[in-house]
């Protein structure tokens, strides 16, 4: 068992567990113009809902793809007060029979949108008759087994699927043809996320200086879900060990408390590169190795640590397996086995 206070596991809840409810709907901003970054995606879907409202028809489906906490669910919610609708939010593991997504889609008002989070873990089963309902707005239901089998069409409202997935890949074919937007959001530039912790400051009435911003934003992995839990955190930690306001000293005791360091490594990415270096020569090495090596489940490592790692680019991913690179071996302290016999020689 991990120690609580590590950063590993704070990192872990605050992508897996969004804010506290009381808190989420003061820190989500309520339309486009208050959303920071994802410039790309933003601008089409102000297309989209700008065509839409124009012609008085519903929003076509929507998938939204990327690492967890970068704000799909909110960009769901800002479509739904941009089109002035309801956003019905649910979760691909929850729909676990055709009948649980008939009830679903029947209680739906036209224009309304529903918004399924981890839509790649559908099961199979309902994924196929969700493809008829996207399409034709209709679902045909069996009822019954055996002779007494027969099929009901159920007619459901003009609605627009949002869905949302971490693994894109995981997705089948047929499902991913049906969304007339693909797009991808990717983890945010420390400017951004500045903003974002001002903002989030702000609307708590948290005083914060300019390094003191920079010093949280700087170790948030490039994510405004850890950001803002990071706020929090050293919100308390200014309240308990200072007189309530965040300076870049303050910042960085509390987070040093948590183990994060200056590039947003936690205590488990840093045993990861360690393991990798240290037992392995630097690699290649597989992630279920890894996974054992460190003492963590292959999938936390995966949807947590590894994106992170891979995209600032202290980690290879080969056919052979998980490679550091110089950037990892500076991180812990050591000097990479090509350096030693460049200086050799």
């Amino acid at each position: 068992m991990q120690d609580p206070a590590t950063g590993s596991d704070f990192i872990e809840q605050a992508l897996n567990q969004p804010e506290r409810p009381d808190q989420e709907a003061a820190l989500r901003p309520p339309s486009f113009d208050d959303f920071t970054g994802q410039r790309k995606t933003v601008e089409r879907l102000r297309v989209m809902v700008g065509a839409a409202r124009d012609r008085g028809d519903p929003l076509n489906h929507i998938l939204l793809s990327g690492p967890p906490g970068l704000g799909k669910t909110t960009l769901a919610l800002i479509l739904g007060h941009e089109m002035q609708t309801q956003v019905r939010i649910t979760s691909g593991p929850v729909i676990d029979k055709p009948g649980d997504l008939a009830g679903l889609l029947t209680n739906l008002d036209e224009g309304d949108i529903l918004f399924i989070d981890e839509i790649h873990r559908l099961p199979k089963s309902v994924e196929e008759y969700l493809y008829s309902a996207m399409e034709d707005f209709r679902i045909d239901i069996m009822i019954d087994q055996g002779p007494n089998a027969r099929s009901v069409r159920l007619h459901v409202p003009r609605f627009t699927l949002v869905g949302a997935t971490t693994r894109v890949g995981l997705l089948t074919a047929p499902l991913r043809s049906r969304f007339t937007l693909q797009t991808r959001l990717d983890y945010y530039p420390k400017d951004h996320l500045i903003k974002i912790v001002n903002r989030t400051c702000s609307l708590l009435d948290v005083e914060i200086d300019g390094a003191g911003s920079r010093e949280i934003a700087g170790r948030a992995r490039g994510t405004p879900r850890i950001s803002n839990n990071l706020v929090n955190f050293v919100r308390d930690f200014a309240q308990q060990r200072a007189d309530g306001r965040i300076n870049k000293g303050i910042a960085a005791q509390a987070l040093e408390l948590l183990e994060i360091d200056d590039n947003g490594l936690d205590e488990l990415d840093k045993r990861i590169i360690n393991v990798i270096a240290t037992k392995y020569n630097g690699g290649p090495v597989g992630i279920s190795t890894i996974a054992v090596a460190v003492g963590e489940e292959q999938h936390t490592i995966e949807e947590v640590h590894e994106p992170f790692l891979i995209q600032e680019g202290y980690l290879q991913r080969t056919p052979q397996g998980r490679v550091l690179t110089p950037l990892a071996w500076s991180a812990i302290g050591l000097t990479s086995p090509s350096e030693n016999q460049e200086r050799l020689f």
